[in-house]
């Protein structure tokens, strides 16, 4: 599993060729993340029912309501939920790197993003393995186009997040640890099309500099 310099640049708002200096900095955060974390994942299974609240993970009582998760789970059987975070190790740097420099900190932010999203496709890579013949959809989560973010506290519980990861939801339903992600994949037995692209997707929807400046990151 390797960190993606490239993304984090993307993260950091860095369009065209970087500076070296810059690209050296980041480079050198990305070793030190790298070397001294590792993204933690859990995921389980449930068969999908549908009903007039949108696909339910059968006995559990959770829906995914919305047109998205209709669209994205209407050819599936079964459902994914998946979290995956660098937990309390990576807000313990964080913290440390903004005590010496906040652009030091800015670095390691942008790199720990890019690295807990690593994190999920080695996730999505192993429930792959796990069901051999199935297609997995794109992955999307809480808060996303319109599924909720207050599913975050029932995905968090159906994992036992906050027993195996450390990970807990608060009362305005964010993720504790910070750089953690809670998503759904749905499996098919007839391959997926790409449906989760575009601004209303994206992590970094509310803070990007290419939406400010009435572009997108694909132009």
């Amino acid at each position: 599993m390797k960190l993606n310099l490239s993304e984090a640049l993307r993260y950091l708002g860095v369009r065209g060729e970087p500076d070296p200096a810059l690209l050296a900095q980041l480079s050198a955060a990305a070793d030190k993340l790298t070397r001294q974390t590792a993204p933690r994942w859990v995921w389980r299974a449930f068969p999908l029912a549908f009903g007039p609240e949108g696909p339910a993970l059968e006995g559990t009582g959770l829906a995914f309501p919305g047109d998205m998760a209709g669209r994205m789970l209407s050819d599936c059987a079964q459902a994914v939920l998946l979290a995956c975070t660098l937990g309390a190790e990576f807000e313990a740097m964080l913290r440390a790197e903004q005590a010496r420099t906040m652009a030091g900190a800015a670095l390691l932010d942008a790199c720990a993003s890019v690295w807990v999203e690593a994190g999920c496709g080695e996730a999505e890579a192993e429930i792959s393995s796990r069901f051999p013949g199935m297609y997995l959809t794109d992955r999307f989560s809480p808060g996303y186009g319109d599924l909720p973010l207050s599913l975050q506290k029932d995905v968090c519980a159906l994992l036992d997040a906050p027993r195996r990861l450390g990970v807990q939801v608060t009362d305005s339903f964010l993720l504790n640890p910070s750089k953690t992600v809670t998503a759904v994949v749905g499996l098919s037995e007839r391959p997926q099309p790409a449906r989760v692209r575009g601004c209303g997707f994206c992590n970094l929807r509310e803070n990007c500099q290419y939406r400010k400046e009435g572009k997108t990151c694909e132009a």
